[in-house]
């Protein structure tokens, strides 16, 4: 008896971590903004597979070369395996008499969101996605910051010893290759030295501060020319007399309503140069109303990489804007 009643405990211990009871859920798998679409081949080739890359496929604004938002790849139901069902990020859409839509987080990894889309036929099965476009959309922006911000946290700089940071009673998260080119104490300005292919001579960017807030339903209205003039003061080019960071002034930057730390924000993308000179690329700004301290809050930054996609280094921007708490 004792011996069956091991067994019956072992039995369960194994039935226990079959599925979602595991004890241990796998690590998931997958670069940051590639989504894994399940799906028959003749769908992805057809209506709704052209659905989905027209709405994944959008262009990252502000971006000097044409890039999506989210890079997508295919398989079949039948090549769907584990391998395969480690991916951090999923769509399975099926065939079905009945209609689904659902959003689900670590089924078969740990971190997973995975999207569920099912209907009997593909008007159907492009209606619905069209209904949760912005939800799916969002869901699968919103892991990918989280993930972001956590690899981010193992090496964390201690953002304590920012003159800048601690005058304004702020915190961010941002890795430790970062290192300072300005700190006032008004200003901050950090910057990663990038090491990938022909931007060995590139960088990523930092920079924070604030402005008074003297008429909140302007402050998006003003972003470009605050911008540019913390431009012309702290940003200069190669000869700083004639030389300082603008807004690119062929193209307009677009804002975005936002939420940072819980308050309104804006979010502006757009391009930026040096006036007089060559040098341009994408910048990302954040632009937080903080009504407690009555002020403006701005995180912003950019990317200098010559000739290589950005979208990447960009993320890494907005993951670190994200992460920002004001005390």
């Amino acid at each position: 008896m004792k011996k069956l009643g091991y067994l019956v405990l072992i039995l369960l211990i194994l039935s226990a971590c079959d599925g979602k009871s595991s004890f241990v859920q796998k690590q998931s798998v997958g670069s940051i903004n590639k989504v894994m679409v399940v799906i028959k081949s003749s769908d992805w080739m057809g209506e709704v597979g052209d659905s989905l890359r027209s709405s994944f496929g959008k262009i990252v604004v502000g971006l000097p070369q044409p890039e999506p938002t989210i890079t997508l790849s295919q398989v079949a139901p039948s090549g769907f395996g584990n391998m395969m069902k480690s991916s951090r990020s999923i769509i399975i859409i099926e065939e079905s008499e009945k209609e689904q839509f659902s959003i689900k987080y670590n089924v078969y990894a740990n971190p997973q969101t995975v999207v569920y889309l099912s209907a009997k036929e593909d008007a159907d099965l492009i209606r619905i996605f069209k209904q949760h476009e912005k939800e799916i959309l969002a869901a699968f922006r919103q892991a990918d910051i989280t993930t972001t911000q956590k690899i981010f946290s193992k090496s964390k700089m201690d953002v304590s010893t920012f003159k800048t940071l601690q005058n304004l009673g702020l915190s961010f998260t941002i890795h430790n290759q970062y290192r300072t080119v300005e700190d006032t104490g008004e200003f901050l300005w950090l910057r990663h030295h990038l090491k990938s292919g022909i931007a060995q001579t590139g960088s990523n960017n930092i920079l924070v501060y604030s402005v008074p807030l003297e008429d909140e339903t302007k402050v998006a209205d003003r972003i470009i020319e605050v911008r540019n003039a913390i431009g012309k003061k702290y940003i200069p080019g190669s000869n700083p007399e004639t030389m300082h960071m603008i807004t690119e002034e062929a193209f307009t930057p677009i804002t975005y309503d936002a939420k940072i730390d819980g308050k309104k924000a804006y979010e502006t993308r757009g391009k930026w140069e040096v006036k007089n000179d060559f040098m341009a690329g994408p910048f990302l700004n954040y632009s937080v109303i903080d009504d407690k301290n009555n002020r403006v809050v701005v995180f912003e930054g950019f990317t200098y990489a010559p000739s290589i996609n950005k979208r990447e280094f960009l993320f890494e921007l907005e993951a670190i804007g994200k992460s920002m708490k004001i005390r």
